[in-house]
């Protein structure tokens, strides 16, 4: 059975991919950390890298700063800025 929370991470995630709403590249990249921390397999997660590829190393930064966050804790905060930024995720 899913807990509750994980159901409402669920239809955050759905709320956010499907927004058409423009965000900055900040808050994109603190969806994209969160999210990536909240479902990790196997470890802290690294994106692959080019050299010089400067998107690669905004995405790093955003989940270095996310890395000490519980895969729990960074699944509330997603509802959190799903919610803050897109609306009220339905129960």
């Amino acid at each position: 059975m899913m807990a509750p929370e994980n159901s409402k991470f669920l239809k955050a995630y759905d709320m956010a991919s499907s927004t058409t709403q423009q965000f900055p590249p900040d808050v994109l990249l603190h969806f994209y950390a969160l999210y990536k921390r909240a479902t990790e397999q196997n470890g802290f997660y690294i994106p692959p890298t080019n050299k010089g590829d400067l998107r690669s190393a905004f995405k790093i930064n955003a989940l270095v700063q996310v890395k000490s966050l519980s895969k729990d804790e960074a699944k509330k905060r997603y509802i959190e800025m799903v919610e803050e930024h897109i609306g009220k995720i339905p129960e």
